[in-house]
């Protein structure tokens, strides 16, 4: 479970910042392999997908300030 936490970090982290990228510059991660159709791209934009909706299910039983009181 803890190398599948670490690669949904991972692939999120690659995600904000093409998020960032786009924001600021217009350009995105995906134009480095060969555009938003290539199937490099497209499957690393599934595997961040997957990656916020496996997070969304599993954050707070894994996440220590989530699963605590927070008083």
């Amino acid at each position: 479970m803890k190398s599948l936490h670490m690669v949904t970090f991972i692939l999120l982290v690659v995600g904000g910042l093409n998020w960032l990228l786009l924001g600021l510059f217009g350009w995105e991660i995906g134009m480095l392999f060969g555009g938003q159709m290539a199937l490099v791209s497209k499957t690393i934009y599934i595997l961040v997908g997957v990656s916020a909706i496996n997070e969304i299910i599993i954050h707070k039983g894994i996440c220590k300030m989530c699963g605590s009181d927070m008083k």
